[in-house]
């Protein structure tokens, strides 16, 4: 194989005479993926302009020029103009590039007392804080899709589930209510991430710091952070803000899987329970009578790509030691694709669960098999009758392998059946026997009782503001 050698790369300064081999150029280049936080590598520009103009550092009519330019440069991203070429590797020295075409001299002024060190880590927790708080939003609006439908459903009955098997029956407003609790968490995980990340790199130089008398203060300011990052070799080298969003990312892309697996199993001929919107449907190639739930069979999936990002990244990092490695350039992309992906999943999410059609009746029909009062049973001869639970437990169990022998349910079980499992048994016992009756008796605080879920849902609409 013949290895081009172009000339050197006139950015780099004088320290090589050749530049690097075709091969080189490819797996060093970074700006097909980098392109993303032009935006935030700009602001990064303007605020350390503006502190070195204002620390004297820089000529004012400079900072000027600078400012302006910049202002171009991003009208001509904006607007595709830019033409992005691997030879200049990365945002950073397309930005710098343009800008001296624009500008001059003194465009070579804006990397005063600045790396692409702190500039790179600079850009990228700016972008990933701003990916943080398009989440959140997005996370916000999946809670009030989940509310709406739970407040419609408030007494909808439906059986819970263990082990995917009817356990007790609950209400689908309360099952709703469950995800939006899990949602919670994975907003309030992303808002603790965002405020640990929220310090300020730039300033650090290449790993040192600088003999300049910058104010790093002034730039945290100007870009929104609560105040300069404290050790400089840290500012350069720290990954886990990217990490941690990347972990949250992960769990909540595991509820969005869970949810996504019941509407796969609800929608299904044999359940019913839901019926998905053709919006996030497909047909068969073959079968014309199928309906496929492909939306959230995708969602469950993409599960593993947001789960292995952080594994990319957390592999990557692993080994590295202070400072800056060029390993460190592989930490953007696996965070690009996980936030395109969480946030396309988290929005789908919320139109499955706008859109999708709720068969109460079905859910109420699915209530009537694998007895799931029978531990409203027990409960019973608890209370009513002072047996110890686990004595109340397997007198239960008798009275359901007799009504399992009959082919029926507990409550049509009659009064000498039950008796003749425990003779202690009264005609009262058939007030909790049936499901209705069952759920309205779960009024413990976070329980199913319909009471509970309206008094639940209440309380998140004011949260949500619906």
């Amino acid at each position: 194989m013949t290895i081009e050698k172009p000339s050197a790369n006139a950015l780099w300064g004088g320290r090589f005479e050749q530049g690097p081999a075709a091969l080189m150029s490819r797996i060093n280049a970074s700006i097909d993926f980098d392109k993303r936080f032009y935006r935030q590598d700009i602001a990064g520009s303007r605020a350390h302009c503006s502190m070195l103009v204002a620390k004297g550092i820089i000529p004012a009519a400079d900072g000027a020029a600078i400012l302006k330019g910049l202002d171009q440069v991003e009208r001509e991203i904006d607007e595709g103009k830019m033409v992005f070429d691997p030879a200049l590797e990365d945002i950073h020295m397309h930005v710098e590039s343009r800008l001296k075409e624009i500008i001059g001299e003194p465009a070579g002024r804006l990397h005063t007392a600045r790396s692409r060190n702190d500039q790179v880590a600079t850009d990228f927790r700016l972008w990933v804080r701003d990916a943080m708080d398009r989440l959140d939003g997005l996370l916000a609006d999946l809670q009030k899709a989940l509310v709406t439908r739970a407040a419609e459903h408030v007494e909808t009955l439906m059986p819970g589930f263990t082990h995917l098997q009817a356990a007790q029956p609950v209400t689908f407003g309360h099952h709703m209510l469950a995800y939006v609790e899990m949602v919670a968490r994975d907003r309030s995980r992303l808002r603790d991430a965002r405020k640990r990340m929220n310090e300020n790199p730039l300033g650090a130089a290449a790993l040192a710091g600088t003999s300049f008398p910058l104010d790093r203060h002034m730039t945290s300011k100007a870009l929104g952070f609560d105040g300069p990052m404290r050790n400089s070799l840290d500012a350069v080298s720290a990954r886990d803000f990217a990490q941690e969003y990347l972990a949250m990312a992960s769990i909540c892309a595991t509820h969005l899987s869970r949810l996504a697996e019941e509407l796969v199993i609800w929608s299904s001929a044999q359940f019913g329970f839901v019926r998905m919107s053709d919006a996030f449907s497909s047909g068969s190639s073959i079968m014309p009578q199928k309906r496929n739930p492909d939306a959230a069979e995708l969602v469950r999936a993409k599960a593993g790509r947001v789960i292995g990002a952080f594994n990319a990244l957390t592999i990557a990092l692993k080994g590295l030691a202070l400072t800056y490695g060029k390993d460190m350039q592989e930490d953007k992309e696996p965070v690009f694709d996980a936030a395109d992906t969480i946030e396309l999943c988290v929005a789908a999410s919320a139109g499955m669960i706008l859109d999708m059609t709720v068969n109460a009746g079905a859910m109420r029909r699915a209530t009537e098999v694998g007895f799931l009062t029978a531990t409203d049973l027990a409960d019973w001869l608890v209370r009513e009758k002072g047996l110890p639970f686990r004595d109340a437990h397997h007198v239960t169990g008798r009275a359901v392998k007799l009504a399992e022998g009959q082919g029926i349910g507990l409550e049509a079980l009659t009064l000498a059946d039950l008796q003749a499992v425990h003779p202690g048994i009264t005609g009262d016992v058939f007030a909790v026997l049936g499901v209705e009756n069952s759920v309205r008796s779960r009024t413990s605080f976070g329980g199913t009782a319909p009471a509970r879920v309206a008094e639940a849902v209440a309380a998140w609409q004011r949260e949500l503001g619906l």
